[in-house]
């Protein structure tokens, strides 16, 4: 078996906000080498770019009817203005409408909440100039740190303009005081700096066949990360522990991911750079989130039919409440799954109100040693039988249904390069 307390403490030291690209994900990147040290496991670092703003201005001010100063973070890596800023009519982009779209042109464009790549296409197409987002929740107007967000470079690509973030509490504010004209200020310097995926092999007695196994480790700022994804990583280190004393017939590899809140960032990395390696690679198992206290067990799979079925099968099997579909899961295994891969991802997922990501209330209070160890006890399973099994029983196939499904999730349209 794993060693529930190593497992447990590396948990709770592993509980610190860890923002791809800073000195604090590094230093977590070279404590998840320490532990596998310590079980004799070799491991090893691979760097690869990410892009880092220094942000030395932002300023949102209310220019008509009535003047007043917003709290706004500038989205990092966003566009910069004049020093002067830029001065423009005020729009609320409520959704990408034929309406909303032709209104757009020319403004500085308030939108709901978090901005994906399908309603930024829209955005820069209606030629908005400058953007504004908020995060929070009205019930709660003072609960919530102002989110600094970025313009990740597939935003960028599209059309890089400057960008602010605001509370919840002051976009109401701007809608009911029937604000006409604001002024936005962004000045930063972007940089290039590194982040990290953490790879270690334990090698099958078998064959060339590879199953790698991933988490990211990186959190969000604000965030100690304890459920996103510290859980995810722990299971990781606990299965290195099972498999380095239980040597399987195929090769493991464990790819602890770097600033995959930034993008998936890490796993895009892993498979650009490995792409002569892949086609050893017959299955990708990523773990996202698990041991909540309240919450359900899912499976997503990005691969034939019959990895939902195994998961089922095997569920009921062994006495795990587990629900298994075949669909696309907003982390590491995508990219694996847009080289070709079969992946899935594993994770416990919380109702609405028991828990939640992305900010300060990520806590080690809420989540149970009860869950987390079942969990992985199913986790580690299903690995041992896939990394024992005669032949890995997953067809070596994405098939169409779930590629079209990848493509809509990056938002890439038909016919258009990866």
């Amino acid at each position: 078996m794993y060693n529930q307390k190593k497992t447990s403490a590396l948990l709770k030291t592993m509980s610190f906000e860890r923002f791809g690209g800073t000195k604090e994900e590094l230093k977590c990147a070279k404590l998840i080498q320490e532990e596998l040290k310590k079980i004799k496991l070799d491991s090893k670092l691979e760097s690869f770019p990410v892009q880092m703003g220094n942000i030395k201005k932002a300023k949102l001010e209310v220019v008509a009817p009535f003047k007043i100063d917003i709290e706004c973070n500038a989205y990092m890596c966003c566009a910069n203005t004049p020093a002067k800023g830029i001065e423009a009519d005020f729009y609320y982009f409520e959704q990408a409408s034929e309406v909303n779209v032709k209104q757009a042109k020319g403004k500085i464009c308030l939108v709901n909440g978090y901005v994906g790549m399908k309603l930024y296409k829209d955005f820069a197409k209606a030629g908005a100039i400058a953007l504004i987002s908020f995060n929070g929740n009205i019930d709660f107007p003072n609960g919530y740190d102002l989110d600094r967000r970025e313009m990740r470079k597939t935003l960028a690509g599209i059309k890089n303009i400057p960008a602010v973030n605001i509370l919840v509490k002051d976009a109401m504010m701007l809608i009911e005081k029937n604000v006409s004209k604001v002024k936005l200020t962004t000045i930063q310097e972007t940089t290039t700096v590194k982040s990290h995926n953490v790879v270690c092999d334990i090698k099958g007695t078998e064959g060339s066949d590879v199953i790698v196994l991933t988490a990211h480790y990186d959190s969000v700022r604000f965030s100690k990360g304890a459920y996103d994804n510290a859980t995810g990583s722990v299971c990781l280190y606990a299965l290195a522990d099972y498999f380095s004393k239980n040597q399987p017939k195929h090769t493991l590899r464990f790819v602890w991911c770097g600033s995959e809140e930034r993008g998936l960032l890490g796993s895009k990395a892993y498979v650009e750079k490995h792409k002569k390696e892949l086609d050893d690679i017959k299955l990708c198992i990523n773990i996202d989130m698990i041991g909540s206290t309240l919450g359900k067990r899912i499976a997503v799979c990005t691969s034939d039919m019959s990895l939902v079925n195994c998961i089922d099968y095997l569920g009921k099997v062994v006495g795990f409440p587990i629900s298994a579909k075949q669909d696309v899961y907003s982390s590491d295994s995508t990219p694996f799954a847009d080289a070709d891969i079969p992946a899935l991802s594993f994770a416990r997922i919380t109702p609405n109100g028991g828990g939640d990501i992305h900010h300060r209330y990520d806590v080690l209070e809420h989540l149970s040693d009860r869950y987390l160890f079942e969990d992985i006890d199913f986790i580690l399973e299903f690995t041992k039988r896939m990394a024992n099994a005669y032949i890995i029983p997953v067809p070596r196939v994405v098939p169409q249904n779930m590629k079209d499904a990848i493509d809509a999730y990056f938002c890439r349209e038909k016919g258009e390069k990866k």
